[in-house]
């Protein structure tokens, strides 16, 4: 499974941790990265409510392009799908497909700032799962902030879950994408554990290929189930967010080559404005109370989060510089 990489996995982390200290650098790739994620979230919004596993699909194979000329272009193609773990990859790309689909399914039923905000309570959980998973210790000021970043998620979500809406059809149908989105979260707080495991020994656009050209292949077994027929708008929307996808990864990949996680991670948030503005221009989507104050709060929480990650990792380093002197 993977617990001896030997040294061509030791080689490889070696060579990604290898980072340029240029912290603006990162954050304008990291902000440029998440406008073009909301860009595709636009796009698959404007498409129209089709179904999830087809959505899936153009997204993950059509990602796939930017990311293998980017590849080519660094000379690594040959490489890329090598592993020596492929179950795990295969098992990764389950977990992050059934994320995708429920994220995809929440997006065409809720206002966009509404499911791009739901989806903020994904750090929140990897938190949780953390502890439970991994078994890794949670102290009191991360487990408060989890409870305070959940709330603010009930605070966006309860408007939706009540029985008490004006249109009835309308309100099923948000009610049905606000579970999707916060299971969608949890699902792909797990998938992000699993990614834990691999990034000790897979090199980024391993971990990136195997899990667009799993996320495809899986996508196919809905076909099924009920594939839309596609205008030609909806097919050239879908694949230009599938290639808005590949392109936003590489450029998020970037991001962390250039600057620490701690650094570039709170600029995530950005897309809530970002969605704020095309919900509103593109899509009439009014943003309500609960949705801007739960959103600021879950926002808080997960900045809390990061700072508090970052407090420890400045911890755990000192200590281990002191401690050769000790010994």
């Amino acid at each position: 499974m993977g617990n001896h990489p030997g040294r061509r996995g030791s080689k490889v982390n070696k060579s990604e941790s290898s980072r340029v200290n240029r912290p603006l650098t990162g954050i304008a790739f990291k902000v440029v990265s998440v406008t073009v994620f909301v860009a595709m979230s636009s796009l698959i919004k404007a498409a129209g409510p089709l179904p999830a596993g087809q959505i899936v699909f153009f997204r993950s194979f059509f990602a796939m392009l930017p990311i293998l000329a980017y590849l080519a272009f660094r000379k690594e193609l040959s490489t890329a799908f090598h592993t020596k773990r492929p179950l795990n990859h295969v098992a990764r790309g389950m977990v992050g497909v059934t994320a995708m689909g429920l994220g995809f399914f929440a997006l065409t039923r809720l206002p966009l700032p509404e499911a791009i905000t739901l989806n903020y309570a994904q750090p929140l959980l990897v938190v949780v799962f953390s502890s439970i998973i991994l078994g890794e210790t949670i102290r009191f000021y991360r487990w408060s902030a989890v409870v305070v970043g959940l709330i603010g998620v009930c605070i966006i979500s309860w408007p939706k879950l009540t029985l008490f809406g004006g249109n009835a059809g309308l309100g099923n149908d948000e009610m049905l994408g606000v579970i999707a989105a916060i299971v969608g979260a949890a699902v792909s707080a797990l998938a992000m554990i699993v990614v834990r495991s691999l990034v000790h020994t897979e090199r980024t656009g391993t971990i990136v290929l195997w899990f667009s050209l799993t996320s495809t292949v899986l996508a196919l077994f809905s076909y099924p189930f009920g594939w839309t027929a596609l205008t030609f708008q909806q097919t050239a929307l879908l694949i230009i967010a599938g290639c808005c996808g590949g392109l936003g990864q590489l450029l998020m990949t970037e991001a962390y080559r250039y600057a620490e996680a701690s650094t570039v991670a709170p600029f995530e948030y950005t897309s809530m404005i970002f969605g704020l503005a095309v919900g509103y221009y593109l899509f009439g989507d009014v943003p309500t109370i609960h949705m801007l104050v739960g959103g600021l709060i879950v926002v808080g929480a997960g900045i809390f989060i990061i700072w508090r990650e970052r407090q420890l990792g400045l911890e755990r380093r000192a200590v281990r510089q002191v401690a050769p002197s000790q010994a």
